[in-house]
C-alpha cells in the first residue's frame, strides 16, 4: 500500500508539472550539483534493519516553475560479521522536486522543497574468503522510492549548505550552483 501511495503522489506530481518546458526563470533551481552524506534506513534490504552510512550525489535541471528533475547515485555499504558477508546497495533514479519559496515568502538565501525518487537498487554481496557457510542471497524487488523534504541556505550565489531528510536517506551536503 505505501508503495502505491508513494507511486501515485509522485505521478501527480510529474502529471502536474509541463516536462518539455524550455523556459528558464528568475529563480531558477536547477543546474545545482549537489553532494551529500549521511544516513540511509534499508530495513526491508538486509536482517538487521540498520542505519547505514550514505554518500549521494544528484544534478538539478530546471523542468517548469518551482520544479526540478535530478537524476541521482547513492552508495550505501556495509559489514554483516556475523553472516560473515559485505553488501553494497547503490540506487539510481530521478528525484523530482517542488520549491515552496515563493508560497513561504522566503528570502533570497534559503530554498525549502518536497521532494520524490523513483529509480531501481542495485544490491551485490560478497561473501568471506573461505567461507564454507550459508551463502542465501534474499532476492528484494530492486524498486526504489523515497519521499524527501529539506531546505537550503545558500552561502553565495554559488554555493549552498543542504539538509535533506526522507524516508530512506537523509543527507546534509554542499549545494553547488
Amino acid at each position: 500500500m505505501k508503495i502505491i501511495t508513494l507511486t501515485l503522489l509522485l505521478a501527480l506530481l510529474l502529471a502536474g508539472t509541463n516536462l518539455f518546458a524550455q523556459k528558464t526563470y528568475s529563480e531558477g533551481y536547477g543546474h545545482t550539483l549537489n553532494l551529500g552524506i549521511g544516513v540511509g534506513y534499508y530495513g526491508y534490504y538486509n536482517h538487521a534493519g540498520q542505519t547505514l552510512p550514505v554518500l549521494d550525489i544528484n544534478y538539478e535541471f530546471d523542468v517548469a516553475r518551482n520544479f526540478t528533475l535530478a537524476p541521482f547515485v547513492t552508495f550505501y555499504t556495509y559489514r554483516n560479521n556475523d553472516q560473515h558477508y559485505r553488501e553494497s546497495i547503490i540506487p539510481i533514479g530521478v528525484k523530482g522536486t517542488y520549491y515552496f519559496d515563493q508560497l513561504l515568502d522566503a528570502g533570497s538565501d534559503w530554498d525549502f522543497y518536497l521532494a520524490g525518487s523513483l529509480g531501481f537498487a542495485i544490491r551485490t554481496a560478497t561473501w568471506d574468503a573461505g567461507y564454507s557457510g550459508e551463502t542465501y542471497y534474499q532476492n528484494v524487488s530492486p524498486l526504489f522510492l523515497d519521499l524527501h523534504m529539506g531546505t537550503e541556505y545558500h552561502l553565495s550565489n554559488k554555493v549552498g549548505l543542504f539538509l535533506d531528510l526522507s524516508t530512506g536517506v537523509s543527507t546534509l551536503g554542499l549545494a553547488i550552483h
